[in-house]
């Protein structure tokens, strides 16, 4: 990709995602008594759903390679990376691939079993179509063509896993704080889980975003093996 496609393609994906973040915090507004996801605790609001915290991370990354794109470096193998390109590869590597892709999979995944369990038909007249794609399908559409445009430095597989890790723990526990104040669960699809098998519910989607990551790391280096090759040698 050009250095003037990239920059276009990097500012599209930041508005796009910024714009969705702001559009469904301000005017997506599912009344209590329509259905219990639009219950919040305190002041959450949209927070309290991990499809709203992976979009303000994608709106971050993509605004993150903006910047880059203009002050810091998009070669492959810069000999020495400003920090800004070292953040966007961390950024990218960590937590940008494998929560879109878990995000979007699992949402999908669930929803083509029996979508009351993650998209009930009552919230539909509040959460537009448009909406739902942008948060749902677009972010592993971004992202994959951020994967294969652009060479990435990944971190050290525990690093990246443990950032990866710690983000998915804080998010368990804001969900069982939820859970605990105002005794409903965020998604659907917990309500009709008892304990033991929330416990397998949430270890296999721990599995599952791991493999998202390890997934990531795999295709990026399938893709860009002649970078590593040279890098390898230098």
């Amino acid at each position: 990709m050009g250095t003037a496609a990239r920059k276009i393609f990097h500012f599209i994906a930041a508005v796009h995602f910024w714009y969705g973040c702001y559009y469904d915090w301000n005017y997506v507004i599912i009344p209590a008594n329509v259905h219990r996801m639009g219950q919040s605790f305190g002041f959450s609001g949209k927070l309290k759903f991990l499809t709203y915290w992976d979009a303000i991370l994608q709106g971050l990354f993509f605004t993150i390679c903006l910047l880059n794109d203009f002050i810091g470096t998009n070669e492959n193998l810069p000999k020495r990376s400003p920090i800004i390109r070292r953040v966007q590869d961390k950024l990218l590597a960590s937590l940008a691939f494998p929560l879109a892709m878990f995000v979007g999979l699992t949402f999908w995944g669930i929803y083509f079993v029996d979508r009351e369990l993650i998209l009930p038909k009552a919230i539909a007249p509040y959460f537009p179509e448009w909406l739902n794609h942008l948060m749902h399908t677009n972010i592993m559409i971004f992202i994959l063509i951020e994967m294969f445009t652009s060479f990435r430095k990944y971190p050290s597989r525990r690093q990246g896993l443990g950032i990866l890790a710690f983000v998915m723990l804080a998010y368990l526990i804001w969900l069982n704080v939820i859970h605990s104040y105002t005794g409903f669960w965020v998604y659907p699809v917990l309500e009709v889980l008892n304990l033991p098998m929330r416990i397998v519910f949430f270890a296999s989607l721990f599995g599952f975003v791991v493999l998202m990551y390890v997934a990531g790391e795999k295709l990026n280096n399938s893709i860009w093996r002649n970078q590593f090759k040279v890098m390898k040698k230098s």
